[in-house]
């Protein structure tokens, strides 16, 4: 490893940069000899890397929990044993993360076992720097990548509107603060009624804050019984009856480097708000099952329907939680709060639905107008796109004035609520209609429902109905 310390010394290297975010990237640097594990140091360091150090197996696992890096170079050869029996234990910690082997005894058959194990990436020594450089970067970007991906699987992907439509006073204060708020990486919690857009501001806080290449994964927290609470948030290693191991990983780690929202938050379970306290002040968490803490960088946001200080919700949530959580707060306002808006709104909501349908432009009249700014929308804005999206549907002309029956929309839902006796009937007999006017596609009734597709599929569980929706659900 003397011609590393060489080529150090000997060429001039241009700095690199390593993202935007407000936090470094990892690497963990496992080498047996003192002074190639300085070298290697001090030049990932010089690229504007976070390192770690490790010169045994031993002490390789010890730093592969206690800092989850986001990437780790191991020398073949080390005191205590070699890469091919150290890679299985790493990865049996945490298998995402990828592995740069260097060796000096380079040949076909041990990089092939190599990667078989779980490496990424093969470097004989005496290694280019350079080079070395370059297959920690592509791994970086493989595993966001890989990260995204995942991500993907769990969002419902639902259209989303501008949150800061709009020119009243409320919407402008909002906006102004959202914007000082976006680039900073503390936990928010968005207050607000139901259709308000609460989820639409955390996902333009993510898209316009440091994070912003990174996943962006949420979990309804509303109906979740407390085990699956927590194995979707933490992940599950525990054996099952049949004695095999489950490893699912939670939203956690899939929104690993990225950000996480947790809609409801104040139903929460109190055993998961302890670990989730963990998180926010340490960094940490652990599986169902494990007795291992791994390492985890989210960016926590939260929404709620209810101011989180009234008494009845104190006494069932954690008050050391709620001061991290409520250090910065959003207050989304109502629609009935900002009618000089509601212009704007409808003409851009009308606008994407006549475009998604082909059917041409399409404008509210002064009477339909007036009748929108008069309503108290209960529903808000999201009450305000079903509207428009019959509006859309089933105009005759490019004045829509006479399409908008609203009132007998709402007439006809309040008429319906007497022949349910609860208010999970009228909630599955709601969930019943969405699905069978999507032909039982999942992801479409997710969006027009307004929450999450996996929050969905557990409604179709809890109800034990199909995709098709079309059975009697009452």
């Amino acid at each position: 490893m003397g011609m590393l310390a060489a080529s150090v010394a000997t060429r001039a290297i241009s700095a690199v940069p390593v993202g935007t975010g407000l936090r470094r990237d990892k690497v963990l640097i496992v080498e047996g000899e003192k002074e190639s594990r300085g070298v290697l140091c001090s030049y990932i360091e010089d690229k504007g890397y976070e390192v770690a150090t490790a010169g045994t197996c031993a002490l390789a696992e010890q730093a592969w929990r206690a800092t989850r890096p986001d990437v780790a170079i191991l020398d073949y050869n080390l005191p205590d044993g070699d890469a091919l029996d150290l890679i299985p234990r790493l990865k049996a910690i945490d298998a995402s993360i990828p592995i740069i082997i260097l060796t000096g005894y380079g040949s076909i058959d041990l990089a092939v076992e190599a990667v078989r194990l779980g490496a990424e990436s093969f470097l004989p020594k005496p290694a280019e720097l350079s080079t070395l450089l370059v297959m920690v970067e592509r791994s970086l970007e493989n595993q966001r990548h890989q990260r995204q991906k995942l991500a993907e699987k769990t969002m419902s992907h639902r259209g989303t509107l501008d949150p800061f439509l709009g020119k009243s006073d409320s919407i402008r204060r909002l906006a102004e603060l959202a914007h000082r708020v976006a680039f900073s990486d503390t936990p928010v919690l968005i207050q607000g009624e139901t259709g308000t857009g609460k989820s639409t501001m955390a996902r333009w806080l993510h898209q316009n804050g440091p994070r912003a290449s990174e996943p962006f994964v949420e979990m309804n927290c509303s109906g979740l019984s407390q085990d699956l609470q927590e194995r979707e948030l933490f992940g599950d290693d525990q054996d099952d009856i049949a004695g095999t191991l489950h490893g699912e990983v939670g939203l956690l780690e899939i929104g690993h480097k990225g950000t996480v929202l947790l809609e409801r938050i104040e139903n929460v379970d109190f055993q998961s708000q302890s670990k989730l306290l963990k998180v926010v002040e340490e960094k940490q968490f652990r599986r169902l099952g494990e007795v291992c803490d791994r390492q985890v960088d989210v960016r926590l946001m939260a929404t709620t329907q209810q101011v989180m200080a009234q008494p009845a919700l104190r006494k069932h949530f954690r008050g050391d939680l709620y001061c991290h959580i409520r250090w910065m707060t959003l207050s989304v306002p109502p629609l009935r709060e900002r009618v000089e808006d509601i212009p704007m709104l409808s003409a851009h909501i009308l606008g994407k639905w006549t475009a998604e349908l082909g059917t041409g432009s399409l404008e509210l009249g002064q009477v339909a107008l007036r009748a929108l700014q008069g309503y108290s929308w209960p529903g808000n804005v999201r009450e305000l796109r079903n509207v428009l999206e019959r509006v859309a549907l089933v105009a005759r002309n490019d004045m829509a004035d006479e399409d908008l029956h609203f009132d007998a929309h709402v007439d006809q839902y309040l008429a319906g609520i007497g022949q349910f006796r609860t208010l999970e009937e009228m909630e599955r007999n709601y969930i019943q209609q969405v699905l069978h006017k999507e032909r039982g596609r999942v992801q479409s009734a997710a969006r027009k429902l307004g929450i999450p597709r996996s929050s969905l599929y557990h409604k179709l569980k809890q109800y034990k109905t199909n995709q098709s929706g079309i059975h009697p659900l009452s």
